[in-house]
């Protein structure tokens, strides 16, 4: 049998695990802390649940929940929601009950399986759910009645399961998985990603990168995160092995775990980069063992790559770029030592190319293309593009326009084309006015992270009277800062409508869920006072 996977016969996003399977069935799959599955158990257990869902909802399984963090449950509970034929919904412990109760009723789930540590939430909330439900907890034992409307399967009922032997036959343009995303309104969007969105990256990125069985890959995102899939199924569909670390861990100190497991591929926000960067902790050649360090999420700093090279002198260093309702990524940038630097812009690494399965375009605020150079809204199309969000109509027309009879994603940054490849110059969100002047509040941020001891910077408007912004702060957090250094560097680079009124400084800058500058949580500490 050929060690080779075919991927051009690979449609279903759960198919790339069961290729791997069938190839390898004695690699390790997942490792969590002590513990090591290999492929052909977790296969086994997720046919085992499979089986249970189909039964237990009369083959009528749409949409299951998985309620868990970076747990044994979580992941084997990802695929067996795809082994059953259903689109998995990824829920997450740390958001608030009433975000997750709308997630649960708005993806009108069949089922959830829910690990030990997030059942006591899910437990909280049965009574607000609106329809019936199937409830998996392979980790705990029930000895109570918990609602008339649930069914629920515990640890000792699973116990004895038998394995799902046919799979169902699954469209690939059924959906794979179920994303929320914050929405203007308050209310999270679900952003469904098709099959065949999700397999038409992973068959680029895959060739792409010719990651092989050896490789072991870090899992430093929450299940909520679209780009966890990217490790869950860009290991699994090299037949690789999933290294989950504790949480703690990665941010405290990841430098052992990675060296003690060998681990080969790095996948993280920026930010992280940052934390470390605080901490002192990145030191030269920290990261031996490393081939790739991947990065998406947020705009990456020319200052962080460098910092990272250093500790992992061995390691390519790529910078990914993609909105969910992309699929994941669609560009991406290789920084190269000699020649990367001059191609940054205020500060920030660029984006690269868009993946040449795609095409692209950039649009001025009337959705006419501009020329190359010239700053506009970048907007993707191809097989990676969504379909829509989920029961909603008016977000999604607002989202997608057609040009030159071909539909295309408007994905709200703003780029410019520069020698073949996409320079990042923030949101259009992120762009204001002051005083009538047009501003780009990431430029106002690179030029405070001038200063070597800043290494977090945020720019906000404040205050806002009657809608409109009457001025700038700034927040920092980094090393020894002197405020009156920063005003004057500010003064010197920037025209007087740019420069921030005030900086704070702050121990951390906040972020949020997905690892992102919370700009809403700085807002609301102006808004108390600081």
């Amino acid at each position: 049998m050929s060690n080779i996977i075919d991927l051009e016969n690979l449609n279903l996003l759960h198919s790339f695990f069961l290729k791997s399977s069938k190839l390898y069935p004695d690699n390790y799959a997942l490792s969590i802390e002590n513990n090591k599955w290999t492929y052909s158990e977790i296969e086994d257990k997720a046919r085992c649940w499979a089986n249970v869902l189909l039964k237990n909802t009369n083959n009528s399984l749409s949409r299951v929940g998985v309620f868990g963090n970076k747990s044994y449950t979580a992941y084997v509970g990802v695929l067996s929601s795809l082994f059953s034929g259903a689109t998995y919904v990824p829920l997450n412990e740390k958001f608030p009950k009433e975000r997750t109760l709308s997630m649960i009723n708005q993806a009108e789930l069949d089922a959830i399986i829910v690990d030990e540590q997030s059942f006591p939430i899910l437990e909280e909330m049965i009574s607000f759910l609106e329809k019936p439900l199937l409830i998996l907890c392979p980790d705990t034992i029930i000895n109570k009645s918990l609602n008339c409307n649930i069914t629920i399967f515990d640890k000792n009922a699973l116990e004895n399961s038998e394995p799902l032997e046919v799979l169902p036959e699954v469209n690939e343009d059924s959906f794979a998985y179920l994303l929320f995303t914050s929405g203007s309104t308050g209310k999270p969007k679900g952003a469904p990603i098709a099959h065949k969105n999700a397999a038409s990256f992973l068959k680029y990125n895959l060739n792409k990168y010719k990651f092989a069985p050896e490789d072991k890959f870090t899992q430093t995102f929450d299940l909520t995160f679209d780009l966890s899939v990217f490790d869950l199924f860009m290991s699994w569909g090299c037949g690789g092995c999933l290294c989950v670390m504790p949480p703690i861990q990665l941010v405290l100190s990841p430098f052992r775990f990675i060296k003690e497991h060998g681990v080969t591929v790095w996948f993280s926000v920026p930010s992280i980069i940052s934390l470390y960067r605080k901490k002192k902790s990145l030191k030269p050649d920290c990261l031996p063992t490393l081939k790739w360090s991947l990065f998406c999420g947020e705009a990456l700093t020319q200052s962080s790559v460098e910092a990272w090279h250093k500790a992992a002198p061995q390691s390519k260093i790529e910078n990914l770029y993609g909105p969910t309702e992309l699929t994941i990524a669609c560009a991406s940038y290789s920084w190269n030592e000699d020649s990367s630097s001059r191609e940054c812009t205020n500060g920030l690494v660029p984006i690269g190319k868009v993946f040449n399965t795609l095409d692209s375009i950039v649009v001025d605020e009337n959705n006419i293309p501009v020329n190359d150079g010239e700053a506009g809204e970048l907007c993707v199309s191809g097989p990676q593009m969504f379909s829509g969000y989920l029961n909603n109509e008016e977000q999604t027309l607002k989202r997608f326009v057609e040009i030159e009879s071909k539909k295309y994603y408007k994905t709200g940054d703003m780029v410019k084309l520069e020698k073949d490849h996409y320079i990042y110059l923030g949101r259009m969100d992120h762009q204001i006015k002051v005083q009538g002047f047009r501003i780009e509040l990431g430029e106002i941020e690179s030029v405070i992270r001038f200063n070597d001891n800043v290494i977090e910077a945020a720019a906000i408007p404040w205050p806002i009277v009657d809608g409109e912004a009457q001025g700038l702060v700034a927040f920092v957090s980094g090393n020894n800062i002197n405020v009156d250094e920063l005003m004057e560097t500010c003064k010197a680079h920037l025209p007087y409508y740019m420069n921030p009124n005030r900086i704070y400084i702050l121990k951390d800058v906040p972020y949020n869920s997905n690892g992102k500058i919370d700009y809403n949580a700085l807002k609301r500490r102006l808004s108390e006072g600081c």
